[in-house]
């Protein structure tokens, strides 16, 4: 994790079909590798505000610059950013203060977060969420969705640890399906050769390994970051993911497929397309946009290191709760792709 300023903005103005081919600035020449596919190579970014769902007080799609600044102005990164730029004070009444709301976040506070300082901009114009169908910006989730996408147990158990905690996958979801960015750490390596492009996430080294051409493989095994197989079609990698890892909850189950674009829009912007089909989690099919910049820095190893050295405690802690009859304490629901930025 480290400090870096990349500003990103977004926009839209209506729904368009995923389908529809990415246009590209005025007399853009795209790159080609030696072999002849689209030169998608190097380091992008997606750090911005923008996440996504649209958050509470954006009406619409495409935001003016002014919106986006109110917009920035009231994002909980933003916020958590002024509280904590006065001077510390190491007092009794100053700790109990910063307590008291009882945020379990407080482990990091702003100094350590990378969440980017502005809303996104796709193709040049400010977006309030990745989302752009359906047209309220939010996941369609289904009964079965919400109920797929909601942790109701604790942690009292070894068996549930997180996969994030014993440095399987990301707690961001940046790899996808379906590409995201987080608090930090939001820088992508692409690297292709003729038979494959692999996409390195910096968020805890996730990592994609999609064949160009072939089939998917057996059903019965998930794979980490989904089954993906991808072709080229003009001057856009499109990239087919099914059988996601049941463990991973990610945006599909195991009968859902996410359908990836990618094309480049300019000398450092890759137009990035994603379209969600799941009738097992979702109501209709969603999907959206998203803008990966050149990053000014390269990606930085996250090194994830095994081994909770408070999982002792937190076990015999349970454990104890359990000798005395009470219950354990609840975890908040948490689901799939739903943003924290929308506070005030």
């Amino acid at each position: 994790m480290r400090m870096r300023s990349v500003t990103l903005a977004i926009v839209l103005c209506s729904a368009t079909s995923l389908a529809a081919h990415a246009q590209t600035g005025p007399d853009y020449e795209r790159p080609r590798t030696t072999w002849g596919a689209p030169d998608l190579q190097g380091f992008w970014t997606n750090t911005s505000l923008t996440s996504m769902q649209r958050p509470a007080g954006a009406e619409s799609l495409v935001l003016d610059e002014q919106a986006a600044e109110h917009l920035a102005r009231r994002n909980v990164y933003s916020a958590a950013a002024r509280e904590e730029s006065g001077a510390s004070k190491i007092d009794e009444q100053s700790s109990q203060q910063l307590l008291s709301d009882g945020n379990a976040s407080r482990a990091y506070n702003r100094f350590w977060m990378d969440p980017g300082q502005s809303y996104a901009r796709v193709k040049g114009e400010y977006r309030s969420s990745w989302i752009t169908v359906p047209a309220d910006g939010r996941i369609p989730y289904s009964e079965a969705g919400v109920r797929a996408n909601t942790r109701t147990g604790g942690f009292e158990d070894f068996e549930i640890r997180p996969l994030a905690e014993r440095c399987i996958m990301s707690f961001t979801g940046g790899a996808g399906p379906v590409m995201n960015n987080g608090m930090y750490n939001n820088t992508y390596q692409i690297v292709q050769t003729p038979g494959a492009v692999m996409i390195l996430t910096e968020m805890v080294h996730d990592v994609r390994v999609i064949p160009i051409g072939g089939a998917h493989g057996p059903k019965e095994i998930p794979r980490w970051g989904g089954d993906s197989i991808g072709w080229y079609e003009g001057d856009t990698l499109i990239v087919e993911t099914i059988n996601s890892h049941p463990k991973q909850r990610s945006y599909i189950s195991t009968s859902g497929k996410v359908t990836e674009r990618f094309t480049r829009w300019s000398a450092d912007e890759i137009f990035y397309e994603f379209r969600v089909e799941d009738p097992t989690l979702y109501t209709q099919p969603w999907g959206g946009e998203m803008a990966l910049r050149v990053s000014t820095e390269p990606l930085y190893e996250y090194a994830c290191h095994e081994g909770n050295h408070a999982l002792p405690g937190i076990l015999a802690g349970a454990r104890q709760l359990e000798r005395e009859g009470r219950p354990h304490p609840v975890e908040l629901p948490i689901f799939a792709g739903v943003d924290v930025s929308d506070g005030e």
